[in-house]
Protein backbone atom coordinates (compact mmCIF):
# COMPACT_ATOMS: atom_id res chain seq x y z
CA UNK A 1 0.00 0.00 0.00
CA UNK A 2 1.25 3.97 -0.46
CA UNK A 3 0.86 5.85 2.26
CA UNK A 4 0.89 9.74 2.44
CA UNK A 5 2.12 11.10 5.76
CA UNK A 6 1.59 14.73 6.44
CA UNK A 7 3.73 15.90 9.87
CA UNK A 8 6.38 18.83 10.30
CA UNK A 9 8.05 17.53 13.69
CA UNK A 10 11.35 15.57 11.47
CA UNK A 11 11.63 13.05 14.07
CA UNK A 12 7.90 12.32 14.25
CA UNK A 13 8.15 12.10 11.01
CA UNK A 14 10.68 9.70 10.60
CA UNK A 15 9.58 7.62 13.54
CA UNK A 16 6.06 7.50 11.22
CA UNK A 17 7.29 6.83 7.97
CA UNK A 18 10.16 3.43 9.42
CA UNK A 19 7.11 2.48 11.34
CA UNK A 20 4.95 2.32 7.82
CA UNK A 21 7.42 0.83 5.65
CA UNK A 22 7.90 -1.67 8.39
CA UNK A 23 4.74 -3.17 7.82
CA UNK A 24 5.81 -3.19 4.27
CA UNK A 25 3.88 -0.44 2.94
CA UNK A 26 5.59 2.72 0.90
CA UNK A 27 5.35 5.92 3.03
CA UNK A 28 5.59 9.30 1.29
CA UNK A 29 6.06 12.35 4.25
CA UNK A 30 5.31 15.78 3.82
CA UNK A 31 6.02 18.86 6.35
CA UNK A 32 3.42 21.61 4.52
CA UNK A 33 -0.02 21.35 3.90
CA UNK A 34 0.07 23.02 0.85
CA UNK A 35 2.58 21.12 -0.74
CA UNK A 36 0.32 18.17 0.68
CA UNK A 37 -2.43 19.24 -1.25
CA UNK A 38 -0.05 19.75 -4.46
CA UNK A 39 0.80 16.03 -4.26
CA UNK A 40 -3.06 14.92 -3.58
CA UNK A 41 -3.93 16.99 -6.90
CA UNK A 42 -1.84 14.73 -9.08
CA UNK A 43 -1.11 11.36 -7.15
CA UNK A 44 -2.98 8.71 -5.27
CA UNK A 45 -2.61 7.10 -2.35
CA UNK A 46 -4.27 4.07 -0.73
CA UNK A 47 -4.06 6.03 2.79
CA UNK A 48 -3.41 9.46 4.57
CA UNK A 49 -2.25 9.97 8.21
CA UNK A 50 -2.59 13.40 8.81
CA UNK A 51 -1.04 16.01 12.09
CA UNK A 52 -3.61 19.46 12.82
CA UNK A 53 -0.94 21.62 13.46
CA UNK A 54 1.13 21.82 10.01
CA UNK A 55 2.85 24.94 8.26
CA UNK A 56 0.94 27.05 5.48
CA UNK A 57 -2.29 24.47 6.35
CA UNK A 58 -3.84 22.51 9.10
CA UNK A 59 -4.46 18.99 8.77
CA UNK A 60 -8.05 19.79 9.43
CA UNK A 61 -8.42 21.86 5.92
CA UNK A 62 -6.50 19.23 4.64
CA UNK A 63 -9.60 17.10 5.52
CA UNK A 64 -12.00 19.05 4.36
CA UNK A 65 -10.11 19.14 1.56
CA UNK A 66 -9.91 15.74 0.74
CA UNK A 67 -13.21 14.35 1.62
CA UNK A 68 -15.17 17.52 -0.70
CA UNK A 69 -12.58 16.87 -3.80
CA UNK A 70 -11.52 12.39 -3.64
CA UNK A 71 -13.81 10.53 -6.01
CA UNK A 72 -12.59 7.27 -4.14
CA UNK A 73 -12.94 7.51 -0.17
CA UNK A 74 -9.68 7.29 0.83
CA UNK A 75 -9.27 6.35 4.81
CA UNK A 76 -7.91 9.20 6.90
CA UNK A 77 -5.54 8.49 10.21
CA UNK A 78 -5.59 11.64 12.63
CA UNK A 79 -2.82 11.55 14.61
CA UNK A 80 -1.89 14.92 16.95
CA UNK A 81 -1.43 16.42 19.94
CA UNK A 82 -4.59 17.28 20.55
CA UNK A 83 -6.65 15.32 22.86
CA UNK A 84 -9.42 17.08 23.93
CA UNK A 85 -12.46 15.02 23.18
CA UNK A 86 -14.31 18.44 21.54
CA UNK A 87 -10.90 18.51 18.66
CA UNK A 88 -11.80 14.44 18.26
CA UNK A 89 -15.56 15.11 17.01
CA UNK A 90 -14.66 17.74 14.78
CA UNK A 91 -12.15 15.71 13.06
CA UNK A 92 -14.68 12.78 13.20
CA UNK A 93 -17.27 14.94 12.01
CA UNK A 94 -15.12 16.54 9.20
CA UNK A 95 -14.65 13.04 7.44
CA UNK A 96 -11.60 11.09 9.78
CA UNK A 97 -11.98 7.54 9.75
CA UNK A 98 -9.88 7.28 13.50
CA UNK A 99 -8.21 9.45 15.51
CA UNK A 100 -5.18 9.11 18.00
CA UNK A 101 -3.46 11.38 20.41
CA UNK A 102 0.27 11.85 20.88
CA UNK A 103 1.92 10.78 22.71
CA UNK A 104 1.09 6.41 21.25
CA UNK A 105 2.72 3.14 21.19
CA UNK A 106 3.78 1.74 18.45
CA UNK A 107 1.86 -1.34 18.82
CA UNK A 108 -1.03 1.24 18.72
CA UNK A 109 -0.41 2.87 15.83
CA UNK A 110 0.23 -0.82 13.94
CA UNK A 111 -3.08 -2.04 14.57
CA UNK A 112 -5.03 1.34 13.92
CA UNK A 113 -3.34 1.32 10.38
CA UNK A 114 -4.09 -2.52 10.12
CA UNK A 115 -7.55 -2.15 10.66
CA UNK A 116 -8.54 0.87 8.70
CA UNK A 117 -6.67 -0.91 5.49
CA UNK A 118 -8.26 -3.83 6.03
CA UNK A 119 -12.13 -2.13 5.99
CA UNK A 120 -10.95 0.05 3.04
CA UNK A 121 -9.44 -2.27 0.80
CA UNK A 122 -11.29 -6.04 1.44
CA UNK A 123 -10.44 -8.81 -0.62
CA UNK A 124 -11.67 -12.30 -0.93
CA UNK A 125 -8.74 -14.13 0.56
CA UNK A 126 -8.09 -17.67 1.85
CA UNK A 127 -5.08 -19.60 2.40
CA UNK A 128 -2.92 -17.08 0.17
CA UNK A 129 -4.98 -16.35 -2.51
CA UNK A 130 -7.13 -13.59 -4.02
CA UNK A 131 -10.27 -14.24 -5.72
CA UNK A 132 -11.74 -11.17 -8.14
CA UNK A 133 -14.46 -12.94 -9.74
CA UNK A 134 -12.54 -15.51 -12.81
CA UNK A 135 -9.54 -14.25 -11.57
CA UNK A 136 -7.53 -16.15 -8.82
CA UNK A 137 -4.48 -15.24 -7.98
CA UNK A 138 -1.87 -16.93 -5.74
CA UNK A 139 -0.06 -14.94 -3.28
CA UNK A 140 2.64 -17.45 -2.36
CA UNK A 141 3.49 -18.83 -5.99
CA UNK A 142 2.49 -15.61 -7.82
CA UNK A 143 0.31 -17.49 -10.49
CA UNK A 144 -2.76 -16.29 -11.49
CA UNK A 145 -5.82 -18.60 -12.64
CA UNK A 146 -8.50 -17.25 -15.19
CA UNK A 147 -11.63 -19.73 -14.87
CA UNK A 148 -9.15 -22.70 -13.99
CA UNK A 149 -6.98 -21.94 -16.59
CA UNK A 150 -3.03 -20.79 -15.66
CA UNK A 151 -1.88 -17.27 -17.74
CA UNK A 152 1.88 -16.84 -17.85
CA UNK A 153 2.69 -13.08 -16.37
CA UNK A 154 6.41 -11.90 -15.39
CA UNK A 155 6.66 -10.91 -11.58
CA UNK A 156 5.79 -7.27 -12.13
CA UNK A 157 3.08 -8.19 -14.68
CA UNK A 158 1.72 -10.11 -11.64
CA UNK A 159 2.09 -7.42 -9.41
CA UNK A 160 0.43 -5.12 -11.77
CA UNK A 161 -2.58 -6.84 -11.99
CA UNK A 162 -2.92 -7.48 -8.70
CA UNK A 163 -2.81 -3.81 -8.18
CA UNK A 164 -5.23 -3.13 -10.59
CA UNK A 165 -7.92 -5.48 -9.49
CA UNK A 166 -7.44 -4.64 -5.85
CA UNK A 167 -8.61 -1.40 -6.46
CA UNK A 168 -11.36 -1.78 -9.03
CA UNK A 169 -12.76 1.67 -9.51
CA UNK A 170 -9.99 3.70 -8.10
CA UNK A 171 -7.92 5.86 -10.08
CA UNK A 172 -4.20 5.07 -9.66
CA UNK A 173 -1.75 7.66 -10.51
CA UNK A 174 1.18 6.44 -12.54
CA UNK A 175 4.09 7.19 -9.75
CA UNK A 176 1.22 5.16 -7.07
CA UNK A 177 1.61 2.14 -9.59
CA UNK A 178 5.35 2.75 -10.28
CA UNK A 179 6.33 3.12 -6.61
CA UNK A 180 4.39 -0.09 -5.24
CA UNK A 181 5.00 -2.33 -8.14
CA UNK A 182 8.90 -1.65 -8.77
CA UNK A 183 9.42 -0.73 -4.93
CA UNK A 184 10.22 2.88 -5.65
CA UNK A 185 10.67 2.81 -9.15
CA UNK A 186 13.94 4.47 -9.17
CA UNK A 187 14.88 4.48 -13.09
CA UNK A 188 11.48 3.32 -14.12
CA UNK A 189 9.96 5.58 -16.87
CA UNK A 190 5.95 6.13 -17.80
CA UNK A 191 6.95 4.02 -21.17
CA UNK A 192 7.87 1.30 -19.40
CA UNK A 193 4.60 1.26 -17.17
CA UNK A 194 2.60 1.79 -20.00
CA UNK A 195 4.19 -1.27 -22.10
CA UNK A 196 3.55 -3.35 -18.90
CA UNK A 197 -0.10 -2.29 -18.49
CA UNK A 198 -0.67 -2.75 -21.94
CA UNK A 199 0.75 -6.94 -21.75
CA UNK A 200 -1.50 -7.36 -18.16
CA UNK A 201 -4.53 -5.80 -20.61
CA UNK A 202 -3.82 -8.28 -23.22
CA UNK A 203 -2.68 -11.90 -21.34
CA UNK A 204 -5.43 -11.19 -18.78
CA UNK A 205 -7.91 -9.85 -21.49
CA UNK A 206 -8.96 -6.72 -19.61
CA UNK A 207 -11.58 -5.47 -22.11
CA UNK A 208 -15.76 -4.73 -21.88
CA UNK A 209 -16.81 -7.78 -23.55
CA UNK A 210 -15.50 -9.63 -21.22
CA UNK A 211 -16.54 -7.90 -17.94
CA UNK A 212 -13.87 -4.92 -17.37
CA UNK A 213 -12.42 -2.04 -19.32
CA UNK A 214 -9.02 -0.74 -17.95
CA UNK A 215 -8.73 3.43 -18.93
CA UNK A 216 -5.94 5.65 -19.30
CA UNK A 217 -6.95 8.58 -17.50
CA UNK A 218 -4.97 11.80 -18.96
CA UNK A 219 -1.83 12.91 -17.33
CA UNK A 220 -2.68 11.05 -14.27
CA UNK A 221 -3.09 7.46 -14.34
CA UNK A 222 -5.39 4.25 -14.80
CA UNK A 223 -8.43 2.98 -13.34
CA UNK A 224 -9.91 -0.25 -13.92
CA UNK A 225 -13.76 -0.55 -14.29
CA UNK A 226 -16.09 -3.30 -14.59
CA UNK A 227 -19.34 -3.12 -17.41
CA UNK A 228 -22.12 -4.12 -17.61
CA UNK A 229 -21.60 -6.86 -20.18
CA UNK A 230 -19.61 -9.72 -17.53
CA UNK A 231 -19.48 -12.60 -19.81
CA UNK A 232 -16.33 -14.26 -18.38
CA UNK A 233 -13.33 -13.87 -20.06
CA UNK A 234 -10.83 -16.36 -21.66
CA UNK A 235 -7.27 -16.13 -20.73
CA UNK A 236 -5.05 -15.64 -24.14
CA UNK A 237 -2.58 -18.77 -24.68
CA UNK A 238 -0.33 -16.58 -26.70
CA UNK A 239 1.09 -13.30 -26.05
CA UNK A 240 -0.45 -10.68 -28.54
CA UNK A 241 1.50 -8.17 -29.74
CA UNK A 242 2.11 -4.72 -27.41
CA UNK A 243 -0.91 -2.01 -28.48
Amino acid sequence: MRIALLEDDPAQADLMRSVIRAMGHDCQAYDSGREFLRILRRESFDMLVLDWSVPDLSGLEVLHWVRSHEENRVPVLFVTNRADERDMIQVMDAGADDYMSKPYTIPSMLCRIHALLRRAYPCARKEGKAVFGAYEFDLCLRSVLVNGRPVDLTLKEFHLAHLLLSNEGRLLSRQHMIDLVWNTGAGVNSRTLDTHISQVRNKLNLRPENGYRLMSVYSMGYRLESTTRATPPEAHSQEPAIA
